[in-house]
């Protein structure tokens, strides 16, 4: 196997066998600059925070900061000219790899676009807030230059169909090297990211790597699969019930389900200006919102009315009261995995672990996640103790992973259906907030979690008319446009809107699931 050196050092530094420590955490840009950073942002220097945040600096980074101290500039102008003369700003990712033309079929154009979306091994230039990555890889394209974690899994089903599946060997190979220098896969490639991680799809991502027997492809990544559980699951051991430590919580009769959070609590380097206009909009602690909106970012469903106490309204975030059904639901399929690489490697007492721990997740799902009188799977707010009643595109996670017993499938499939399925595809939420995670988006991840689910417990049928919505909805964009966005109205059946930022081109993960539902379904029309 290519990889087979890299894979042994790398499990060793899993192992704790190499004898150089982990390098510290680096600091973001935030901390890097401080009253400089804050005065960029919350002056509008770039109409996106995330710009300055990816800037590289000319010149030693506590060298630019003294200089800023020393003769503060007086205005917006001279503050431009400041950042001009020390900073290298960044481009935009390319996402066409030529001209758009009517002629070049959809099927091509994504092969085209994965030679316009890959990037070399990353080396940062320095004072830069990118993070080394070692390999080859694919990012998602327009504002995002860097390496996404669960974009990447979503990209890798159509690198794998294209014939890529070297640099989906290459990805993972990079991401569990991310997992030993820091303990867990970022959010993205940024120092801004490493707070916080990402829906733990790697396990997802490694048996793409040998789909006829993924147990083998477990068995040759378990280090790494088992390091990310134990990120995950980090406090859980002296948990008392009904409190949290960091990303586990543990109820009122003692099972432990996990939630998304942030290990800072201060406003996003990448969106700096905007979490400060949230949190000056509420009553509660700045710190509070803070990572609230943070721990939503690690969601990658930022932002929903998921995590809106009111459902409706931004201010009222309260992510980190939530058990999320799609996170719960990914941890069980990386505790499946983990133990079916136990297996396949003969080590019984990891198998037996987490065997049991698959089977009391499982059981804390049905017990605290499924609901009786609305045939669903709905979030559930653990300091309330009551679940949030408001139906997403998550109900179908404990079909995509295996967790739902065949009657609660059927109940989803039809609740969806009703409520969730429109002319162009499934529906975020059912909710209109403005939100980008809300209706009327529809997002090429969610898809192929709905349809893989559906086809996962026979509803065939079900499965293909989904698919062939969402490839009719991309393919009317593509024949007008010729391009494929990063969301869709599946409402309207046109490009998305709604959330931080404007609609970006690329795009990584549309590109992957559009791919492999092509292949799946041919002959929709």
């Amino acid at each position: 196997m290519r990889l087979s050196g890299f894979i042994t050092c790398i499990v060793l530094a899993l192992c704790g066998s190499t004898a150089a420590a982990a390098p510290a955490t680096p600091p973001s840009p935030l901390d890097v600059y401080q009253e400089l950073f804050v005065r960029v942002e919350s002056q509008s220097l770039f109409s996106d925070d995330k710009t300055f945040a990816d800037a590289e600096p000319r010149q030693n980074p506590a060298a630019i900061l003294a200089a800023y101290r020393a003769h503060v500039p007086r205005d917006r102008a001279e503050l431009a000219a400041f950042v001009a003369a020390h900073f290298d700003l960044p481009h935009d990712g390319a996402v066409q790899p030529a001209e758009p033309s009517a002629s070049c079929a959809l099927k091509e154009h994504i092969a085209r676009l994965w030679t316009a979306l890959q990037r070399p091994p990353t080396v940062p230039a320095p004072g830069s807030s990118a993070l080394a990555f070692a390999f080859p890889h694919v990012i998602p394209g327009g504002r995002f230059r860097e390496l996404y974690y669960w974009d990447s899994y979503f990209t890798a089903l159509g690198l794998v169909r294209d014939g890529h599946t070297d640099i989906v060997q290459d990805m993972v190979a990079g991401f569990a090297a991310l997992i030993a220098r820091y303990g867990h896969i970022p959010n993205g490639t940024r120092t801004y990211y490493l707070s916080r991680s990402q829906p733990p799809v790697f396990f997802l991502m490694v048996g793409l790597l040998d789909p006829t027997d993924p147990a083998q492809a477990y068995a040759a990544w378990l280090p790494a699969l088992r390091a990310e559980h134990a990120y995950w699951m980090s406090g859980e051991r002296s948990l008392a019930v009904g409190t949290a430590a960091a990303h586990v919580v543990r109820l009122a009769d003692g099972a432990l389900l996990n939630r998304y959070w942030d290990a800072r609590d201060t406003p996003r380097d990448e969106a700096y200006r905007k979490d400060v206009a949230v949190a000056q909009r509420t009553q509660r602690p700045a710190a509070e919102v803070y990572r609230d909106i943070r721990a939503a970012a690690e969601s990658g469903w930022d932002f929903s009315s998921r995590w809106f106490a009111d459902g409706r309204h931004l201010q009222t975030i309260e992510t980190t009261a939530i058990v999320p059904v799609d996170l719960n639901s990914l941890l069980y399929g990386l505790e499946q995995a983990i133990a079916l690489g136990c297996a396949r490697v003969h080590d019984s007492g990891c198998e037996t672990e987490f065997t049991q721990r698959m089977a009391a997740r499982r059981a804390a799902i049905e017990r605290y996640l499924w609901n009786v009188k609305a045939h669903c799977y709905f979030d559930y707010q653990w300091r309330r103790g009551e679940p949030t009643r408001r139906l997403s595109a998550a109900t179908l996670y404990p079909l995509f992973v295996g967790a739902a017993v065949p009657q609660h499938a059927a109940a989803v499939a039809e609740v969806v259906e009703r409520r969730l399925v429109k002319s162009g595809g499934l529906v975020t939420t059912a909710r209109h907030t403005g939100q980008q995670w809300d209706a009327p988006n529809g997002w090429a991840p969610l898809q192929w979690i709905a349809v893989d689910a559906l086809s996962r417990y026979g509803l065939r049928d079900d499965a293909r008319s989904l698919a062939c919505r969402w490839l009719l909805t991309v393919e009317r964009t593509y024949d007008v446009e010729h391009r494929l966005v990063e969301k869709y109205d599946v409402e309207t059946r046109r490009p998305g809107g709604g959330g931080e930022y404007p609609l970006q081109d690329g795009f990584g993960w549309t590109n992957g699931v559009t791919r492999a539902l092509l292949d799946q379904y041919p002959d929709c029309k």
